[in-house]
């Protein structure tokens, strides 16, 4: 088996932390020293070893993601010119791989989700790449425990006779609080995480049948993969690809789509609301973000529920809050109510509004 990382996007609800040109992947977000890509990597490594993991990830990041990750081979860190979205960025880690072994059965996971228990979680990926074996494209799916909006939704079908398989009936867009409940109490809908695994040969003829002009290019660019003429060919073709996620782009529209239920303790660590519910808290529901964190950085009277992130390395002292967010960053603080998380991506914009890129 092959294992891709998709390494893109700035984490803007994780701001000031998370910035374009160090975002949240990079950073030790689970409670360890480890970054959530080298988390990622860890996670993955029994199922595929350094030669046959790779990463695709923008220009601004590679260097750091080659320091983090040693013992990935340089030539497994795939770089995009420019963002296109998800499905030229796995599509093109598809053809590489394809190109070096069309046997290939390859999975495609995020470089920042949380995982409780690792070794359920390779029991899952296991049993969707036994699933891909006939040409499935599948996607292991999370068994919900609460009405959640702001995942998408996949609706089971009939079992496949496979280990704990279905097929997959319909893909569901991020749901109202009212419809969301209304899957959760059915049992038959599964957050979808993007979290796939299929033969490369199966999804490169997807993409041949719904995304031609996708394909075309992904191909051109394959074939000059490892040649001295790669970064020329790249440079030319990759801008003018589709931007188009994998989830429109490919599963809604895919033939023979299947889903494993998934029960091993995922988050998407999206906010900074949903980071401090899923971190170990103290006593008085705080939690402090750091390897050193502690006493030393910070100091709390009368303070409950709250995160504190004390990056800019200064004591950073609360008195008489509750439910609040702080993170201090050498250039920047944050602090705003735990129910409003989700919106700081609105700051993020209105600094891109005022042009201010050193605070991006």
């Amino acid at each position: 088996m092959y294992v891709v990382i998709p390494a893109g996007g700035s984490g803007t609800r994780l701001w000031p932390l998370s910035r374009a040109a160090h975002p949240k992947f990079l950073h030790a977000l689970t409670g360890d020293a480890r970054s959530l890509i080298q988390t990622t990597v860890d996670r993955l490594a029994p199922l595929a070893p350094p030669e046959r993991t790779f990463v695709v990830t923008g220009g601004a990041h590679a260097a750091a993601i080659a320091r983090q990750l040693p013992r990935l081979p340089d030539t497994n860190i795939l770089v995009e010119p420019a963002p296109r979205d998800s499905a030229p960025a796995i599509g093109l880690a598809a053809a590489v791989i394809h190109r070096r072994d069309p046997e290939a059965i390859m999975g495609s996971f995020h470089a920042d989700h949380l995982v409780r228990d690792d070794e359920a979680f390779r029991v899952a990926v296991r049993t969707a790449a036994e699933v891909a074996r006939d040409g499935s494209l599948v996607t292991v799916g999370i068994v919900p425990t609460a009405p959640e909006t702001g995942y998408g939704y996949i609706r089971q079908g009939e079992p496949l006779g496979v280990a704990n398989a279905y097929r997959v009936e319909e893909f569901k867009e991020k749901p109202s609080r009212e419809v969301a409940a209304e899957y959760l109490a059915s049992g038959r809908y599964l957050w979808n995480a993007g979290m796939f695994v299929w033969r490369t040969a199966a999804l490169l003829e997807e993409l041949a049948c719904q995304l031609p002009e996708l394909h075309a290019g992904l191909r051109r660019i394959a074939a000059d993969w490892d040649t001295p003429r790669q970064e020329e060919t790249l440079a030319q073709i990759w801008p003018a690809l589709p931007k188009v996620t994998i989830d429109h782009g490919i599963m809604e529209g895919a033939r023979r789509v299947a889903t494993v239920p998934g029960h091993f303790g995922w988050n998407d660590i999206g906010d900074w609301d949903t980071l401090a519910s899923v971190l170990p808290a103290g006593d008085d529901g705080n939690v402090v973000l750091g390897d050193d964190a502690g006493e030393r950085w910070h100091l709390a009277i009368d303070t409950r529920n709250t995160l504190i992130a004390p990056a800019g390395r200064r004591l950073v002292a609360t008195l008489g809050l509750e439910d609040i967010v702080v993170v201090d960053t050498e250039d920047a603080v944050l602090v705003c109510p735990r129910s409003r998380a989700q919106e700081v991506r609105r700051l993020v914009d209105a600094l891109k509004e005022q042009g201010r890129a050193a605070h991006l």
